[in-house]
């Protein structure tokens, strides 16, 4: 088994530097967190709020937490002096909280807008029409601690790869929507969250800039 220093060699090799690799560390305990920070990795993405703060208190300050579970509204002033960026925001509801609890903290908190694109009822995320709506609110909501970088989406979880590119793809073109209107003014939305262990491949060709990778990175130990 290869180690989680060799893992990220690996896989850093094979992209382009416009695109960031985000390690999922949930479940992952801090001694192995610890094995890819030695390893030069600074991004680590969690899924559970009470995980990540018992974490984050154990690590070291220069990581770059990254929150890429659902989130309910009243759990976000637990992460809010600390997190660097929240992917799964799936409501005008929690973006509002999530400028409330960062303004309190005198920070801005970087988010992107989770889009169901996956055939399974499990995932969480805004249809193309609840997106294309919460959209056009943004820009008339004062939301001055928070800034929306960008679209995440997870696609179905199967073997069929054409599926999964034509789901990446269909993100993709919401988000070249979304550029031009309503979010032309906005310098900072210019990132896809997609692609983890079992499709990053297909993602980083269908545009992905941040890649969410557990097992490719950590194993399956």
């Amino acid at each position: 088994m290869n180690s989680i220093a060799d893992n990220l060699e690996k896989i850093r090799s094979r992209l382009p530097l416009k695109v960031q690799l985000i390690a999922v560390s949930k479940t992952k305990s801090p001694g192995l967190i610890m094995e890819a920070y030695k390893a030069g990795q600074r991004l680590f993405a969690e899924n559970y709020v009470q995980e990540l703060i018992e974490k984050k208190d154990l690590l070291p300050n220069d990581i770059e937490w990254h929150f890429i579970g659902h989130l309910q509204s009243n759990k976000v002033k637990y992460i809010a002096p600390f997190i660097h960026c929240i992917h799964s925001v799936d409501s005008l509801s929690l973006l509002k909280e999530i400028n409330k609890q960062a303004a309190k903290n005198n920070r801005i908190i970087t988010v992107l807008l989770q889009v169901f694109i996956a055939e399974e009822e499990t995932k969480f995320g805004l249809d193309e029409n609840e997106l294309r709506r919460i959209a056009d609110e943004i820009n008339s909501t004062s939301l001055q601690h928070i800034s929306i970088i960008g679209l995440m989406g997870m696609a179905s979880f199967t073997d069929d790869n054409k599926k999964v590119r034509s789901e990446f793809r269909y993100l993709h073109h919401l988000f070249t929507e979304l550029k031009q209107e309503p979010f032309l003014e906005n310098e900072y939305f210019q990132h896809l969250s997609m692609g983890m262990s079992s499709d990053w491949e297909i993602a980083l060709e269908e545009g992905s800039t941040l890649l969410r990778l557990g097992s490719s990175i950590f194993g399956t130990r």
